[in-house]
């Protein structure tokens, strides 16, 4: 049992450091442009990476300025799509799973938005058919992948991959989490920073 907790820990630990920092750092780059455009964040995923989506768009919007709500007049718009299981269900049965994410996103998409979408694999059609839309609009595309990126991490503009032999989604999902908190903390300190300068807005 201890071999075992030592050998998925040393195989997350390993991912974690191979993470691509630069990727990261592009990632934060168009959030916070997205935020001084007063621009949208829509983030999606299926399965486990949804219920990631839906943690990150709760400490986006609220956890990142918790310290200073009231200073903070302006904070970031993020929205999980499909922003409820009704609509998720009704794009599904009526016109396609396929169109789960990219049909809400048609509906809201504009200029100054980006988008995070989460997959695993990396080439879940759903998820590939909203970056598409998103590329066609010249939206930028945060794309958070595993295994071999498939093909999100060829369309991303920042390539959040966590490399892993085909199939670890346990260690994939956790690292992705891991990122998620760090860009979460980022911000976070970020604006505390502004807050100190008396520069929030």
């Amino acid at each position: 049992m201890e071999s075992f907790i030592k050998e998925f820990s040393a195989k997350a630990t390993q991912a974690i450091l191979a993470l691509p920092s630069k990727e990261i750092a592009k990632a934060l780059a168009i959030l916070q442009g997205v935020y001084e455009r007063e621009g949208r964040i829509y983030v999606f995923g299926n399965g486990g990476s949804l219920a990631l989506a839906t943690h990150f768009v709760a400490d986006l919007n609220k956890t990142v300025f918790s310290h200073n709500l009231d200073k903070h007049t302006r904070r970031f718009q993020a929205i999980r799509l499909p922003s409820t299981e009704s609509e998720l269900t009704a794009w599904a049965n009526d016109v396609g799973y396929d169109m789960v994410f990219a049909g809400p996103l048609q509906n809201y998409l504009q200029d100054h938005d980006a988008i995070i979408a989460i997959s695993s694999s990396g080439n879940s059609p759903n998820i590939i058919k909203a970056v598409e839309l998103a590329k066609k609009n010249g939206n930028p595309v945060i794309g958070m992948s595993g295994f071999d990126g498939g093909k999100l991490n060829q369309l991303a503009d920042a390539k959040i991959l966590v490399t892993t032999p085909k199939g670890e989604y346990e260690v994939v999902e956790g690292v992705h989490a891991v990122v998620l908190h760090l860009i979460v903390k980022y911000f976070k300190n970020y604006f505390d920073y502004l807050v100190e300068l008396g520069k929030a807005k």
